[in-house]
């Protein structure tokens, strides 16, 4: 047997081990669910017939998705440039989804590469709002006023990182070591329902980059309903956490 047809077999098996071993479903958005982590599965397993290890792909994750960030900065919104962010960022998620799914190919992550998962997770929310500020402030006409928007984009999704990250550590402290159970809740109606707050929805946002106004107009909508789903998640988790305590 070839070299090839050895690499097409390993990859295969990878594949449908990976298919097996998949997470659950529940509390996933819709293009979370549908694209990113079978994109991310099919990089895993390239990946792992490659040999490289998850914290190389966390790297180059981090890479493609802070060149994309550093483009929405310096460079002015037209068309081109909408589609070139969209897919770094877009190629970029579904490599945060295959270093975790590389990890438990290999027989389970380190606290190491899952702190680093976690701190790249954690500047790329920084990074990316505060980008787009600077985007508006250099090259779009409107008001100073309308800064605020990047602004308390950028408050609530850090406050949804921290929020979501705290809840998941106390709750697995709680339960002595285990990972928090997943939501009951699995349906397709609900993985629309929260959509706007999935990070691969804001990814394609970036096509819209030529028309920065309705672009712009996008983007604001999308903070009003992640402040919605940023209030209910805090008043679930305070209850989540207040039934685990007694």
């Amino acid at each position: 047997m070839c070299m090839e047809e050895r690499s097409e077999r390993r990859y295969g098996a990878a594949l449908d081990h990976l298919r097996a071993a998949q997470k659950p479903s529940a509390g996933t958005p819709l293009y979370s669910r549908l694209v990113n982590r079978p994109l991310g599965r099919r990089f895993a397993a390239a990946a792992y017939v490659l040999g490289a290890t998850p914290d190389g792909v966390t790297l180059v994750s981090a890479v493609c998705t802070f060149s994309g960030i550093a483009l929405i900065a310096l460079v002015p919104p037209v068309w081109w440039l909408g589609v070139l962010v969209s897919a770094l960022l877009i190629l970029g998620y579904a490599l945060d989804s295959a270093d975790g799914q590389l990890a438990r190919l290999r027989g389970g992550g380190s606290v190491q590469g899952e702190w680093l998962d976690h701190t790249v997770d954690a500047a790329k929310v920084l990074t990316i709002h505060a980008a787009i500020l600077i985007s508006v402030f250099r090259f779009f006409e409107l008001p100073a006023g309308w800064l605020l928007i990047p602004l308390a984009y950028l408050v609530v999704d850090s406050l949804l990182f921290f929020g979501m990250m705290e809840r998941d550590l106390l709750l697995a402290r709680a339960a002595g070591g285990r990972a928090p159970a997943s939501e009951a809740s699995t349906g397709v109606l609900r993985a629309i329902l929260i959509l706007p707050s999935d990070y691969g929805l804001f990814c394609l946002l970036f096509l819209l980059l030529g028309a920065p106004l309705l672009y712009f107009g996008v983007y604001a909508l999308m903070l009003v309903c992640n402040t919605i789903f940023l209030l209910l998640a805090l008043v679930k988790w305070y209850r989540q956490l207040g039934a685990h305590g007694r």
